[in-house]
């Protein structure tokens, strides 16, 4: 929450600083918030708006060498399309998934973009920030919801505590229904450098990839490109 701050101090010290989702901001009907108007940041879960981030740049690298300019747009535009591909498989993966068990649950509430994009109910047991706190009733209703609608499969963050969605593992049991972790999804983190998950698109792909099989939709085990980790579930 505070790196706003540090890249404004950043920018007055003379290094060049861009803010790139600024062209996602200029459009008030793509942001999404909460009740007291703060901005859901997890504006890259939706492949299709993150889209105007390439574009940005693009123009951003341009402006600042322009000798190269085309070079930045041949490549720009080459993404693009990967992006495009990207955006329709994780579109038709997650359709996949029968619509009662069309539910991700997970640690914090980072996916509302992944939702709207893609027909897809979340619930977080925290907010939108990993720094709010879950209660006890927030945590009975989850459960209450989980044994009612049957849901097989919930899911922990790579940058979240996986405590309380482990208090909904014990509190689904208790009341005689069976929830498993479906996997570790990435929320406010890629996966480790140099590895395919550690890029945009293999972080997108691992994710979709994992929520669909979990939750009994088809999705082919390493991802669409074919490049997940074979660990993947």
């Amino acid at each position: 929450g505070k790196m706003s701050d540090v890249l404004v101090r950043l920018a007055g010290s003379g290094k060049k600083v861009f803010a790139v989702t600024e062209a996602i901001l200029d459009d008030p009907d793509y942001l999404i918030s909460d009740e007291a108007e703060h901005y859901d940041p997890h504006v890259w879960m939706d492949v299709k708006g993150w889209k105007k981030a390439v574009t940005a740049v693009e123009r951003a690298l341009s402006e600042h060498d322009p000798a190269n300019a085309a070079f930045y747009q041949q490549n720009a535009a080459a993404y693009q399309t990967r992006l495009a591909a990207l955006d329709d498989y994780a579109r038709a993966s997650i359709a996949t998934i029968p619509e009662p068990q069309r539910v991700l649950v997970t640690a914090h509430d980072a996916f509302s973009y992944l939702s709207r994009a893609y027909a897809i109910e979340v619930r977080g047991v925290q907010g939108m920030s990993t720094e709010s706190e879950a209660g006890v009733k927030d945590i009975e209703t989850l459960v209450s919801f989980l044994v009612s609608k049957k849901i097989p499969a919930v899911f922990v963050e790579s940058s979240v505590s996986d405590k309380n969605v482990r208090a909904l593992l014990e509190g689904a049991a208790a009341r005689g229904h069976r929830v498993i972790i479906g996997g570790q999804l990435y929320s406010d983190a890629m996966g480790p450098a140099g590895t395919y998950e550690g890029t945009y698109l293999g972080m997108i792909d691992h994710n979709i990839t994992t929520i669909t099989r979990a939750l009994g939709g088809t999705a082919p085990e390493r991802g669409f490109q074919e490049k997940l980790s074979s660990s993947n579930p």
